[in-house]
C-alpha cells in the first residue's frame, strides 16, 4: 500500500499535466491560426503562482515582435475565459532561440545538415551526449555525422534532450 503523500504527490503531477495540455491545446490552436508552429510550453511553479512560457516560430524565417506580442494577448485572453490554471499565473511567449529545443521526427527531419547536441535518458555504446550534423532520422532513429568516418545513430525514444547548436559563419 502506498503511502498517502506519494499518492497526493501523484494526483499533483497528473493535474498539473492535465493542465499543461489544456494550455498546449490553446496556445496550438493560436499559432496554427496564424501560420506559426508552437515548439515547447513549460509550466514551472513560480513565485505568487505559475510561470507558463511558450515557445513560438515561425517555419520559415523567424518570427518578430509583433507575432510574439499577438499571441501572447490573444492566448492570455482565452486562459482568462477557459481558467484551467489553478491561482495566478504569468504568461511569457518567446521565440525557441538559434538554439531551438528538437522534438520528435519532424524537427530532426526539418534540422537535417545543422549542428545538434543530443543526450539520452541511458547509454548507447558506451555514450549518453552526442555533438554532430544531423544526417537523418528514419524509422524513430536520429543519425548524426560526429566527424569525418563517425557517427551516431540515437533512437528518439532514448532521447532525453536534443538541441541545435549555434554556429557562426566563419570569416576568410
Amino acid at each position: 500500500m502506498g503511502s498517502p503523500t506519494l499518492f497526493f504527490g501523484g494526483h499533483k503531477l497528473a493535474r498539473q499535466e492535465a493542465t499543461a495540455e489544456r494550455v498546449r491545446c490553446v496556445a496550438q490552436r493560436v499559432a496554427t491560426d496564424r501560420g506559426l508552429e508552437l515548439v515547447d510550453v513549460e509550466l514551472k511553479r513560480a513565485p505568487g503562482g505559475q510561470l507558463v512560457r511558450l515557445y513560438v516560430d515561425r517555419p520559415e524565417g523567424g518570427i518578430g515582435l509583433d507575432e510574439l506580442q499577438s499571441v501572447s494577448v490573444e492566448v492570455s485572453a482565452i486562459l482568462d475565459v477557459e481558467d484551467p490554471i489553478e491561482g495566478r499565473y504569468t504568461l511569457e511567449v518567446s521565440s525557441p532561440g538559434l538554439d531551438r529545443p528538437l522534438h520528435g521526427e519532424t524537427d530532426y527531419r526539418r534540422f537535417v545538415g545543422r549542428l545538434a547536441k543530443l543526450s539520452s535518458y541511458e547509454p548507447i555504446e558506451g555514450r549518453r551526449h552526442w555533438t554532430g550534423r544531423i544526417v537523418g532520422c528514419d524509422e524513430g532513429v536520429v543519425t548524426l555525422a560526429l566527424g569525418e568516418q563517425e557517427s551516431a545513430r540515437v533512437p528518439l525514444a532514448k532521447i532525453s534532450h536534443g538541441r541545435l547548436e549555434v554556429e557562426f559563419p566563419k570569416n576568410g
